[in-house]
C-alpha cells in the first residue's frame, strides 16, 4: 500500500456512510476496550489484597502482561498478514475469555501469571488484525469518498476511548459482589464478541492477500522511513506515559494524596470521547499529515513545560493542581493530533500484503522504546534533582521527535 498518499484526496463525498465491515471494527474496539478495563484497573489491588502478594512482585505481573500484549503485537500482526484477521480475532477473543475467568479463580503466584500472560497474548492477536484492517479500510474509504482516513482512524480512538471510560464503571459496580465477578463479566463481553465475529466477519476480505511470514522483519528492518516514524511514535508514547508516572507524584505533591487522578483521567476521556472528531475534522482542512503530528508533539512538551514553570513556586492545594490539570488538557489536546494520523501514515510505508506487520510493529518498537524511556524517566525523578528539572527534560522529548518524522507522507 506504499503507493498511497494521506495528501492527496479528491472532494469528499460528505454523505458516505462507513461500510459494515468498518463499523463492525470500530464497534469492536468500543467492546474490546470495556471487557479489559472494567479488569485492568482492579487487577494491582486485587493482586497486593486478596492474593497477598509482595509489591514488587505486583509490578513484575503487570510487566509480564505489558510484554505479553505490546512486546507481541508484531507476532500478531504478521499472523494476521499470513493468515487473515478472522481467524487472529477469534482466537485472540478466544484467549481473552479462558484468561479472565482463569484470573477470576487463580490464587496462587504461578496460575496468576499464567492468567495474565494468556490474557496479554490474546490483545497481542486480535488488536494489530483489527487495528491494521481498520486503517486499510480507511484508505478504502478514502479512496471511494474523499474522506480522510484520519477521521475513520480518530473515530477508532474515540470508541476505544469511550470503551476505557464505560469499563471502569462497570467494574466498579460489579466490584461490590467481588474480583471474581468483575473478571467473569471481562470475559462476558469477550464472549460476546467472539459471537457476534464468528457470525459477522467476512471469512475472506476483498482486497486483501495473504503473504509468506519469511522475509517480513527483513524488509521492515530495512525500511528507515517506517523506522523512523516508530521512534517518533515511541517518543509520544513515552511523553503519554507520564499520565501513570510523573502526573501522580505530583497530583500527590500538590493534593496529599493521589485521589484527584480519578478526575484527571476523566477528565483526559471525556475530552478525547467529545472534541476527538471536532479537531481531526479541523486540522485535517488545514495541515498535513506531518504538520499534524508536529503540532500535536509541541502541545505535549507545551504540557510538560507548564508543570516545569510552575514547580517552583511549590504551590499546593487547588492552585497547586491546576498546572497539572492543563498537562492532562495538552497532553490530550497532543495526543488527538498525533495518536489517528500516525496511524494513517503507516499503510503509505507498509510493504504490499504486510500491513498487519507493520502495524503490530509500531506497537512493539515503540512498546520498547516506552519500557526503556520509562526506567530512565523513573530515574531522573528520584535523583533530587530542582523540581522544575525533570520536567523540562521530558518536555525535550516531543520536540526531539519532530526531527525524527519522515519528511514526506507519501510513500517512496
Amino acid at each position: 500500500m506504499s503507493g498511497l498518499s494521506i495528501g492527496v484526496r479528491r472532494a469528499p463525498d460528505r454523505t458516505a456512510r462507513l461500510s459494515p465491515l468498518l463499523r463492525l471494527l470500530i464497534l469492536t474496539q468500543l467492546a474490546f476496550n470495556i471487557g479489559f478495563f472494567a479488569v485492568l484497573p482492579f487487577l494491582s489491588e486485587h493482586l497486593g489484597q486478596a492474593v497477598g502478594m509482595a509489591g514488587w512482585l505486583v509490578g513484575f505481573v503487570l510487566g509480564l502482561r505489558t510484554f505479553s500484549q505490546q512486546g507481541l503485537f508484531v507476532v500478531g500482526g504478521a499472523l494476521a498478514d499470513r493468515y487473515g484477521i478472522r481467524p487472529v480475532v477469534l482466537a485472540g477473543c478466544a484467549l481473552r475469555i479462558a484468561g479472565f475467568a482463569w484470573l477470576g479463580y487463580a490464587t496462587r503466584t504461578w496460575a496468576v501469571i499464567g492468567a495474565v500472560l494468556l490474557i496479554g497474548f490474546a490483545a497481542a492477536l486480535f488488536s494489530p488484525a483489527v487495528e491494521s484492517e481498520v486503517a486499510r479500510q480507511a484508505v478504502v474509504h478514502e479512496e471511494a469518498t474523499g474522506i480522510s482516513r484520519t477521521r475513520v482512524l480518530a473515530l477508532f480512538t474515540v470508541a476505544g476511548q469511550a470503551g476505557a471510560f464505560v469499563g471502569p464503571l462497570l467494574g466498579a459496580l460489579l466490584l461490590s459482589v467481588d474480583f471474581r465477578t468483575v473478571c467473569l463479566a471481562g470475559a462476558g463481553v469477550f464472549v460476546l464478541v467472539l459471537a457476534g465475529h464468528a457470525r459477522l466477519l467476512p471469512q475472506h476480505i476483498p482486497g486483501r492477500r495473504r503473504v509468506r511470514l519469511k522475509g517480513g522483519l527483513r524488509l521492515l528492518f530495512r525500511n528507515r522511513r517506517f523506522l523512523a516514524l516508530c521512534c517518533a511514535y515511541g517518543a509520544y508514547l513515552l511523553a503519554y506515559n507520564q499520565l501513570y508516572l510523573a502526573l501522580p507524584a505530583e497530583v500527590e505533591r500538590a493534593a496529599g494524596s493521589q485521589a484527584p487522578l480519578a478526575w484527571l483521567f476523566a477528565l483526559s476521556s471525556l475530552l478525547v470521547v467529545t472534541a476527538q472528531l471536532p479537531v481531526t475534522r479541523w486540522v485535517g482542512d488545514r495541515l498535513e499529515p506531518r504538520r499534524s503530528m508536529v503540532a500535536g508533539l509541541l502541545l505535549i512538551s507545551a504540557g510538560f513545560a507548564v508543570v516545569a514553570l510552575a514547580r517552583p513556586a511549590d504551590r499546593t492545594g487547588t492552585a497547586g493542581l491546576l498546572p497539572a490539570a492543563g498537562f492532562v488538557v495538552l497532553l490530550t489536546l497532543g495526543q488527538m493530533l498525533v495518536a489517528p494520523v500516525a496511524r494513517a501514515w503507516v499503510p503509505d510505508l507498509a510493504e504490499d500484503g504486510r500491513l498487519g506487520l507493520y502495524t503490530g510493529a509500531l506497537s512493539s518498537v515503540s512498546g520498547l522504546i516506552v519500557l526503556i524511556g520509562s526506567s530512565a524517566t523513573g530515574t531522573l525523578l528520584d535523583t533530587g534533582l530542582p523540581a522544575a528539572v525533570p520536567w523540562l527534560v521530558l518536555a525535550a522529548v516531543p520536540v526531539a521527535a519532530i526531527g525524527l518524522l519522515p519528511r514526506r507522507a507519501q510513500g517512496e
